[in-house]
């Protein structure tokens, strides 16, 4: 009786003592913004002398992380120029871009020894907008009129922010939860659009868009099977839902960052 005792507490200490992946999630405007996202949007100089401390000094801190695979948005497709670039950098012979997987993805991954940069960017799957904003200008004017108001509010937000606050502050502001509801509401408030007439082009809009994060989390995920810290950077119209994912996650860790 007692041998089975001691076995069972082994194995009840063994179990407790496995180390879950952990994964530091940053969600960033776009440092040079292609003008792509729904929310339209001015953006920070992130090249000044001033913010160029700043991510040097920011990536010095995430880098204690010591994430041991670094995942950027970037186009599978470009996997190999990434890296190239990426080699080219760590020799000394290329100049970081505004972008943010240079500006801090290259950064971090330098600091951390980290050999290869990975994409986490699904590109098969995108927002299915089209039909939703077709049904919205020609049947629910009052929701299209909900839904521009919305888009419109959080364009001046944003405009007004990049003016005013710094880029820390931006920084910052861009991985709370309250900007991550925010961002999540957009989705809301045409949700239910079609319901009326047997359709349901709202919630397969909004279903499009989660799809694509699921598939983006699915590539953490699979990275985490291998990988003990994983550093993740991603617009934050995708963080706010990854991080509903994580923190559902019972198998991966989330640590939160020092800004």
């Amino acid at each position: 009786m007692k041998i089975i005792i001691f076995i069972s507490l082994v194995i009840s200490s063994l179990v407790s003592a496995k180390q879950s992946p952990e994964l530091m999630l940053m969600g960033t405007f776009h440092f040079a913004n292609p003008g792509l996202d729904v929310v339209k949007s001015k953006t920070i100089n992130v090249m000044t002398p001033e913010n160029q401390q700043y991510l040097a000094e920011l990536s010095q801190r995430i880098s204690q992380f010591k994430p041991t695979m670094v995942m950027l948005e970037f186009n599978p497709k470009n996997t190999a120029k990434i890296n190239q670039e990426y080699q080219q950098y760590l020799n000394g012979s290329f100049q970081l871009p505004s972008n943010e997987i240079y500006q801090l993805g290259f950064r971090v991954a330098k600091l951390s020894g980290v050999v290869r940069l990975e994409s986490l960017d699904e590109t098969s799957i995108a927002w299915k907008a089209e039909d939703l904003f077709k049904h919205l200008e020609i049947k629910d004017k009052e929701i299209d009129a909900e839904m521009k108001r919305a888009l419109q509010d959080s364009t001046n937000s944003k405009n007004k922010n990049h003016k005013s606050l710094s880029l820390q502050d931006l920084l910052r502001l861009n991985n709370t939860e309250s900007y991550d509801q925010l961002n999540k509401n957009l989705y809301f408030i045409t949700n239910s659009v079609g319901v009326s007439e047997g359709s349901f082009v709202g919630a397969d809009s909004s279903a499009s868009w989660w799809h694509r994060n699921f598939r983006i989390y699915a590539k953490i995920q699979h990275q985490a099977k291998s990988q003990p810290r994983i550093f993740a950077l991603a617009g934050q119209g995708h963080t706010a839902i990854l991080n509903d994912f994580v923190t559902s996650d019972q198998n991966l860790k989330k640590v939160d960052i020092e800004f």
